[in-house]
Order: structure tokens, then C-alpha cells, then sequence
């Protein structure tokens, strides 16, 4: 008889809840080891849209993955909600595209992917200050809010008796021949069946730190900061997603609003900054003037997983045996979750894919 669970898992994201729930559903035993608080950086810190900014501009592979997570997304939040009793607060609210220079790539891409939408008339704009450009009405388009859907997967994992072990750092990896026989934490040795690596931000480092021989097959993932802003609005200032630009405000159903959000190479400072507050908090103000009357009361920082087109490492490893990976969403990990967890769990056990799996191969171009 052994403890050794059939699934460990580096990394307590969204990525990770998510590949873990994917894998219980599968009968599989789990642990999850994270090296801080679960779920408490990237996944935490996101807006919540569950579409990438512009998804006409991104490559198909980050549209396969969202496609078929908004097809997962209702029943997951359905699911979490009953059995957790707390609400991921999945929200299809809608999305205002402000502007759209490449319409004809906008409207293509919805019509071939079936996302309704049209375009957006002056009553959209009463509340708004800007310049519409062939402005956009994404009806279906939904949200979900990060803290909320973080804590209702911690909860559903530990009702499905997942073991989660926070603060606990992977300081190194016991290899025999092409096969990880265990793994050395800041908690002690762990034995290990199947080892799956979903470290955000983290990843690539942590693949360099674990196996120097081969530190030019790493996946090339790198931390990209981004800033947003909370104000405490009430309910009614806003009822829609607003992307203008390259930033946004998203309503939550309590009616606080957040505006973000930054894009910056900072390696792994997380620190805010008054230029950044400034700059959004500007923007936020003269899109939606009544945000005027409502006090701004949060900025923060988080690190997204960033890839070089933004595609996702989603693959077995080709020379590891018993070794996975799930990361590199830069900032789309809540939108392409579920498809990716779905992903990497059906290669493992050898299912068919949801998915065509070899855009996210270890050896593909991110």
C-alpha cells in the first residue's frame, strides 16, 4: 500500500485547480504542491474576461483553447457553485468593443467561430466619453471573478479529497534514467507517480533550476507584469465589459469596477507603481465619468505566464516519461483554462482530444 498520489501537481493556479479537478473527475488521486498561497498570483490578480483583447488579432491555437472553454464554462460555474456554495460569479454580461480599425477581421473571425455580436448603437455610449471606431456588441461574452472562481476550486478539490500543500517550493527533482522518482520541497522528499508542471510565471525557472542538462529545452515562459485599479461603485454605474483601446473596465456584479491594465517586462517585481495608478486611474475616470463620485480602493500587481505569441505549453514531455507541463496563458489563463486542463489530462490518459494538442507542443514555435 502507498500514499504516493497518481497526479502531482507543481503550481496552484487556475491552471493547476483546473487539471487537478480534470484529473479527479477521471478517478486519479492528486496532490497539489505551491510554493506560496493557491491561487494568489496570476489567477488572482486577472480581470476576468473570458476572451482574449481582439481575438481576430491572436493566433487560432489561443481560439481553439477559448472556444471550447466558453463551451465548458457554464457547467463549471453551474457545478461550483452547488457544491461549494460559493459563486465563481460567472457572468455573461457582454462586451463593448469601442474600437475596431480591422472590422472585416472582427466580424470574420465571429462569424466563423460563432460568436454573436453587432454593432454597437449610441445608447451604449450615454454613460461613455470616447471616440467609437465602428464600435462592437459582444452580447454572450462573459466574466468571472478571479478570487471568487480561485476559492470555489480550492473548495471543490478539497470536498473531492485532493491533498493541497501551500507553501511548499520544489527545490528539485530526483531523476532515474527517463523516469522522476521523486521530488525534493522546502517540506520534504515526495514520492511520484505522474509529475505535472503548471507554474505560471514560474515555469520556465523552475525547469532551468530542475534540469540544467537540458536548460536550452526549457520552455520559454517569462514573467510580464500587469497593473489594474478597483473602485467602489455601486451596481448600476456600469452593467457591461468596456474594452477601449488596450484598456478596460469590468463591472462586478457587487458593482465595483476594475480598470486595467498594464503590460510590462519587469522580471519578478510585483511592486506597483504611481505612474501606472496614475495612468489608469485617468483612464478609467474619462471613459466612465461617474467613476468620479467613487472611491479607487485597490491597485495591485500580478505576473502573467508570458509566451512569445501567448500559445500555451500543453504536452508531455518527449524525453521525460512521467513528466507534463500546463502553463505559458500569459493573460488568458482564466479564458482558456477549462479547454487546457481538459488538454492535458486527455493526453495523459490517452483520450482523444477536444483540442488539436500540436499547437502546444514543448517543440512547437510560442
Amino acid at each position: 500500500m502507498t500514499n504516493t498520489p497518481d497526479i502531482t501537481i507543481i503550481g496552484g493556479g487556475i491552471i493547476g485547480l483546473l487539471t487537478a479537478r480534470e484529473f479527479i473527475k477521471a478517478g486519479a488521486t492528486v496532490t497539489i504542491i505551491e510554493k506560496n498561497e493557491l491561487g494568489q498570483e496570476s489567477s488572482w490578480a486577472g480581470g476576468g474576461i473570458l476572451l482574449p483583447l481582439y481575438p481576430w488579432r491572436q493566433s487560432d491555437a489561443i481560439t481553439r483553447l477559448v472556444l471550447q472553454s466558453l463551451k465548458l464554462y457554464p457547467a463549471l460555474a453551474s457545478q461550483l457553485t452547488d457544491e461549494t456554495l460559493i459563486d465563481p460569479e460567472w457572468n455573461p454580461c457582454g462586451l463593448l468593443i469601442v474600437k475596431n480599425p480591422d472590422l472585416t477581421a472582427a466580424v470574420n473571425w465571429c462569424d466563423a467561430n460563432a460568436i454573436s455580436y453587432r454593432p454597437a448603437g449610441a445608447d451604449f455610449f450615454n454613460m461613455l466619453n470616447t471616440v467609437p471606431d465602428q464600435p462592437l456588441w459582444l452580447p454572450e461574452i462573459a466574466q468571472a471573478r478571479n478570487p471568487r472562481l480561485v476559492k470555489s476550486l480550492k473548495q471543490d478539490l478539497l470536498n473531492k479529497g485532493a491533498t493541497l500543500l501551500e507553501h511548499c517550493e520544489l527545490t528539485s527533482i530526483n531523476l532515474t534514467k527517463n523516469r522522476i522518482t521523486s521530488i525534493q520541497t522546502s517540506s520534504g522528499q515526495f514520492a511520484v507517480n505522474q509529475l505535472i508542471i503548471t507554474a505560471g510565471a514560474w515555469t520556465g525557472q523552475l525547469f532551468r533550476q530542475c534540469f540544467p542538462a537540458a536548460i536550452d529545452d526549457a520552455p520559454k515562459i517569462a514573467p510580464v507584469k500587469g497593473q489594474m485599479l478597483l473602485f467602489d461603485a455601486q451596481p448600476e454605474t456600469l452593467s457591461y465589459m468596456v474594452l477601449d483601446g488596450d484598456q478596460y473596465l469590468i463591472p462586478r456584479r457587487d458593482g465595483k469596477i476594475l480598470a486595467g491594465s498594464t503590460v510590462e517586462q519587469d522580471d519578478f517585481n510585483k511592486t506597483t507603481t504611481t505612474q501606472a495608478r496614475d495612468r489608469l486611474n485617468a483612464f478609467a475616470l474619462n471613459l466612465l465619468p461617474s467613476l468620479n463620485d467613487c472611491p479607487l480602493i485597490k491597485h495591485w500587481a500580478g505576473l502573467r505566464p508570458g509566451t512569445e505569441h501567448g500559445i500555451p505549453y500543453i504536452d508531455k514531455h518527449p524525453e521525460i516519461d512521467n513528466l507534463c507541463i500546463n502553463a505559458g496563458h500569459f493573460r488568458n489563463g482564466l479564458a482558456m483554462g477549462p479547454a487546457s486542463a481538459q488538454l492535458l489530462v486527455d493526453l495523459v490518459l490517452q483520450r482523444t482530444t477536444q483540442v488539436a494538442p500540436e499547437p502546444y507542443q514543448l517543440n512547437s514555435t510560442h
